[in-house]
């Protein structure tokens, strides 16, 4: 196989792969967040709020990504250019980039399938921890963040460990919104040297390593949080 294209083209993929690791952790991160809430209120309530929460799962968890992504960037993005007040303004040139839309998508994404799964792990907690933490006089807030939301993701980790991995596979979708991340500097090597296999098979191995990095990392985690039975 021909390699003497990657000394010139290294730079674009290093940055391709820093582009990479910030969608992922970001979008992560802002859907996580976003979990949370979505998972607790489909618990707990109120019944209207939960109905809304259960629709927005159904929705991100049953509609493909890539249209949710040229949603968000071709209609959304197509959206906002129609306003000058908006294109003048200092957020444009965020606005403007298909980085933002696939972080959003990704985000909003995460949210949908994360939420389902934070509803299945706030179930999971035994109500007797909660009812034993209420008798020693704690407020719901407390009863929330010292109990219920440290068991309930103690008992997901390694499911959530998996939906990272997923949203990490998922991120050359943004190659289709002009992102330059990881496979998208290997597709622009292939366009411009016509070589195919070896960009490819180089972003393989960099994603394999990724995803071994991230199950060693959930592993690390998952040791340090001791259980309760």
């Amino acid at each position: 196989m021909d390699w003497s294209w990657l000394p010139k083209y290294l730079p674009m993929l290093l940055q391709g792969l820093s582009i990479t690791i910030q969608i992922l952790v970001i979008s992560m991160v802002l859907g996580l967040t976003l979990a949370v809430p979505i998972g607790l209120v489909q618990v707990t309530g109120p019944k209207w709020l939960s109905r809304i929460a259960q629709a927005y799962c159904t929705v991100m968890r049953g509609t493909p990504l890539l249209i949710q992504l040229y949603l968000f960037y071709y209609g959304v993005g197509s959206i906002l250019a129609t306003f000058p007040e908006l294109r003048q303004s200092i957020f444009w040139p965020i606005l403007r980039e298909g980085y933002f839309y696939a972080i959003l998508a990704f985000a909003l994404n995460e949210a949908g399938y994360a939420g389902e799964i934070m509803r299945g792990a706030f179930l999971s907690v035994p109500k007797g921890e909660l009812e034993a933490a209420r008798a020693f006089g704690m407020t719901p807030f407390q009863v929330l963040r010292r109990v219920w939301l440290p068991r309930a993701l103690r008992n997901v980790l390694p499911t959530l460990g998996g939906e990272t991995i997923l949203t990490l596979k998922s991120t050359p979708l943004a190659a289709l919104v002009t992102v330059v991340d990881l496979f998208g500097a290997a597709d622009r090597v292939r366009q411009e040297t016509y070589i195919i296999y070896p960009p490819l098979l180089l972003v393989m191995a960099i994603y394999m390593i990724l995803t071994f990095i991230i199950t060693r990392a959930f592993a690390v985690v998952e040791k340090q949080i001791p259980s309760r039975r």
